[in-house]
Parts: structure tokens; sequence; C-alpha cells
């Protein structure tokens, strides 16, 4: 029997309960609505590092930042190591990746040239970083700077759909990253915005000082990928070609958006570290699965859904077990992590427990924040060190220890670990001195 082909679709900055499926009322979100009916929903995804390069970097290597050492944007992705593209294509996947890359340097700007640091994707339509919607930069196999015509996630679409009906016996995988629901909020074509009335918009209970406008944006982005992600569902099945394709459908991280009054990610709330996945496998039967599944998880996981064998390099578990329905035993706790605060985070640090039920944060100060998730589901209470709190708050210090421990995390200080890994960060942004070059390579 021929293996599964592979779509694996993901938005940049979408946040776990945005969309119609995942219960914000007047969401416009019928194609991802109807592909959760058919996948397996995975309730508590998490993204372990809620931030571009290294939640890309974990998914794509199935390892820890600490592992593959990318722990804030623009580092660049090691080439030595497996990572999800290589195996696909040593195993013999027709492999391609479209839209925002994000793994390859400093230079926002660069071209990524054909050979290892494409990490195994053989077609190629990508910009390293940009969020310019409408005048988004991309490359394909030659340094001459190219652009998307419109609104980008919908040009990128066009392409990575000429790459699923590309004819071929091999079974195919393809990587389509998408740059919204990320800022600016207000790039999207007029159509999707007038979607929304800015006073009829739902808002959260724990969002003190909404910014209607930013919400409207944001929500119109989400609706703008929605009818790219029911395009892709469409040209599937006219091929004859979606119950014999794993479909997946996340998101990088979240975006606080005036949650907490708080802004983008980085963050340890769940609009920061909880996103939306759903996997349709063939024959598309859809569940809720509650089972804890990480950025690093995704490689393992998938590989085995696709009948392929997981590297020893990989630190994720392969959850396909539970995911299929079988009984697995179940990790009781995920972590989450800001490793090093920079740009629109500054701090602190902090590391955390994520549980079906709870999540418990540490900085290096010591207890920051324990929410119960299921009878506090917008995070309004901190329980931290409060006398009825005390049995659970000492069962997920020990989680979060093992977790630490499992991954070799001393919760270092920022500075110590920056310059064991060697990188060297801006004094204004604590980032790394990224660039915007054209046409030279990244």
């Amino acid at each position: 029997m021929a293996r599964p082909n592979l779509v694996f679709v993901f938005a940049d900055q979408m946040r776990f309960n945005a969309a119609g499926f995942a219960g914000t009322p007047g969401m416009r979100t019928p194609h991802l609505d109807r592909l959760a009916s058919q996948s397996v929903n995975c309730t508590n995804a998490v993204a372990g590092v809620p931030v571009c390069t290294p939640w890309r970097a974990c998914m794509l290597t199935g390892q820890y930042p600490l592992t593959h050492g990318l722990f804030m944007n623009d580092a660049r992705l090691p080439t030595d190591r497996p990572t999800f593209g290589t195996v696909l294509k040593e195993a013999g996947y027709r492999t391609g990746y479209v839209g925002k890359w994000h793994l390859d340097g400093r230079n926002r700007g660069g071209w990524t040239p054909p050979g290892p640091r494409r990490q195994g994707f053989d077609f190629w339509a990508v910009g390293n970083c940009s969020h310019d919607y409408m005048k988004s930069l991309y490359y394909r196999d030659d340094p001459t700077p190219l652009y998307w015509e419109g609104y980008d996630a919908i040009a990128q679409t066009d392409l990575f759909l000429e790459f699923l009906k590309d004819a071929g016996s091999a079974p195919f995988a393809g990587f389509l990253s998408w740059g919204p629901p990320h800022n600016p909020y207000g790039a999207v074509p007029d159509r999707y915005r007038s979607l929304y009335d800015p006073a009829a918009l739902y808002i959260p209970p724990n969002c003190p000082n909404p910014n209607r406008e930013d919400i409207r944006g944001y929500y119109a982005h989400v609706s703008a990928l929605d009818e790219q992600v029911g395009r892709i569902l469409a040209a599937l099945e006219a091929q004859g070609k979606l119950d014999e394709t794993v479909f997946v459908f996340t998101s990088d991280h979240g975006d606080m958006l005036g949650s907490q009054g708080e802004q983008r990610k980085q963050r340890p709330w769940e609009e920061s570290i909880h996103v939306p996945l759903l996997i349709r496998t063939p024959g598309g039967q859809g569940r809720a699965e509650p089972c804890l599944i990480n950025a690093w998880d995704l490689m393992p996981t998938l590989l085995s859904f696709l009948g392929l064998s997981v590297p020893g390099t990989c630190q994720g578990l392969d959850l396909s077990a539970a995911l299929r329905g079988a009984s697995f035993a179940r990790p009781t706790a995920t972590l989450a992590a800001c490793l090093v605060a920079f740009s629109e985070f500054r701090g602190p640090e902090w590391r955390a427990a994520r549980t079906e039920t709870h999540t418990y944060v540490r900085s290096r100060q010591g207890p920051w924040l324990l929410y119960d998730n299921v009878l506090d589901p917008f995070q309004q209470t901190n329980l931290v060190n409060r006398p009825e709190a005390t049995e659970v708050q000492h069962l997920l210090d020990a989680e979060l220890d093992g977790l630490l421990a499992r991954f070799g995390d001393r919760f270092e200080d920022p500075d110590e670990l920056c310059a064991r890994f060697g990188y060297t960060r801006d004094p204004k942004g604590g980032h790394l001195g990224y660039i915007h070059q054209l046409g030279v390579e990244a």
C-alpha cells in the first residue's frame, strides 16, 4: 500500500480559540470548522517556545531548543541532523515548502540557496521573514528577489496548489507557512475586514482594554486563511487525494491580543502558548483529543502516521497511538518556556509545566503563576502560593523539575546561555542583530 501524502499548513501567531470550531462566537471559519469535524482536534496543543524561529526549529527537528540551539529569532538551523524534510525526501517523498521560513539566520531579506540549508525541501518558494503582506518577498532557486502578487497568503496558496497537482507517482509532502494573522492586523483585504463589525466583536473576559480594530483585523486575517484552507481541501478532493493524505493545520504560537493586558507572544498565558492543531487522517473521522502535544512531538508523531521510522535524534514523543484513540501512556505534562526574553517581551524568563488541566509557571525568582484551566479557562485567578493550591503546586513543581531534567534545561541566566551558544544580542531589544539585505545569501 502506498504511503499517505502529507499536507502541513500553518499560520503565524494564531491562538487556539481563534476559530468557530474552537468556541469564539462570531468567527467566520466555515472551512476550518468542517476540517475540525473530520479531524483529530488536539485540544491541548502547546507551542513549547512561543515565538517564531524556535517553534519552527522544534517542529522540523523534533528537538528542544537547547539541543538544536535556536531559542531566539534569526538564528540559523544547523544542517547536521535529520529534519522532517530530509527524512521525507530520503523516504521517496516529493517535498515542497512555500511561504515564511525564518530559519536561515540574521538576513531576513536573504536568499537560501539550493542545498542543505533547505533542510530536504526541493520545491521552494520562500522568504526568510517578512510581514509586509501586500508586498511580500520570496525567492525560488536563484537570488532574484520576487514578490507575491496581492495579499500573500492567497498567492502562496496558488503556488502551493501547483505543487500539489504536479504529476508523479511518488507521495508528496508539502509545507505551507502563512504570515497572518501576525500583525500588522490592518494589512488584510477589505472583503475579509467587512465580515466583522468592531462594535459586535466577541471580547473575552480577560481582555480589559480591547483594541477592537486590531481584533477585527486579526479575525479578518483568520477568515482569509480559512478560505485558503477550503481551496486546498477542495483541490485535494477534486484530485481524489484527500483520503490519501494526512492533512495538518496548526500555528507556531498564539497572540495575547490584549488578554491579561498583554500583547503578542512569548508570554506564558494560554493565548500565547496554546495553539490550534487539527490532524485529518485518511477517512476523516472527527473527534476531540485532549492528549498533550508539543512542537517537538509533531515530527515523530506524523512520521509514524506516515509509516516512517522516527530518527533517534528526536526528543519529542511519538503520540500517534493516542491520536488514533488507542490505549497509551499519555504524558502528564509538557514544557513551555521563554529561554531568553527579547524584542516584544523583555522578561522575566520563565519555564512552565502545562497539564491537561493546569498551567504552572516559574521565573528565575521562583513560582510565578498557577491556573486551573478547567475551572478558570480565562486564567483570571492566580493560585500560586495559595493554601488551597498547596498540593497541586507541589505536584506541578515536581512535574516541571522532571521536564527540565529530561531536556537538560538548567534554567540558565539568559546572558550565560547566549554566551554558551555564541550569540550576541542587541543591547536595546535583546534580540539577535538581524538585517534585511535583498538577494544576498541569508
